[in-house]
């Protein structure tokens, strides 16, 4: 797992500002690999208006301090941050595929397959509703939808009969 936090310098100094940029990186920290990315180069951070630039210079030092493990880092344009970005990106993904503890912890893509996967969600009663009136069926506005409605949206769909368990007649 990686993730880039992108942030023009106007939005860095918001977030940091606000305290939202502490918890981003807090939850950034938590993933094997992780970064902030700022679209302006560092020397932009003492041209900020409204705010003390000594403020921004410090509160980023003291993210850096807390959070080692997520680097910030500055670039001179927004595509020069893509580009960054980007080889990022491809050199986590190479890490995570080679890494045996990488592997270990987040597993192999064979690992992640649609079988493997959560069931999709079930539609609730009020979708199924809709569904069958587009279709002319006759349904209830109130209670439960029939179970001649589920069966019939389970046979359009070619999967379970949505909100029927197994144990039911």
């Amino acid at each position: 797992m990686c993730a880039v936090e992108r942030k023009s310098i106007d939005d860095l100094v918001a977030s940091l500002t606000s305290g939202r940029l502490r918890y981003a990186l807090a939850e950034l920290a938590a993933l094997p690999r992780a970064a902030v990315v700022v679209e302006e180069g560092y020397s932009r951070v003492f041209a900020v208006k409204y705010v003390r630039p000594a403020m921004v210079a410090d509160g980023l030092a003291e993210l850096q301090v807390r959070w080692p493990n997520v680097p910030i880092v500055h670039c001179e344009t927004r595509k020069l941050a893509e580009e960054w970005t980007y080889r990022y990106l491809a050199a986590a993904h190479i890490w995570a595929h080679e890494e045996p503890a990488a592997q270990a912890r987040i597993g192999t893509l064979e690992d992640f397959t649609l079988a493997n996967g959560p069931a999709a969600p079930q539609p609730s009663d009020a979708e199924l509703r809709e569904w069958a009136k587009e279709r002319g069926l006759a349904v209830s506005d109130r209670g439960r939808v029939s179970r001649e409605i589920r069966e019939e949206w389970r046979r359009s769909r070619g999967g379970p009969d949505p909100g029927v368990s197994a144990r039911e007649p």
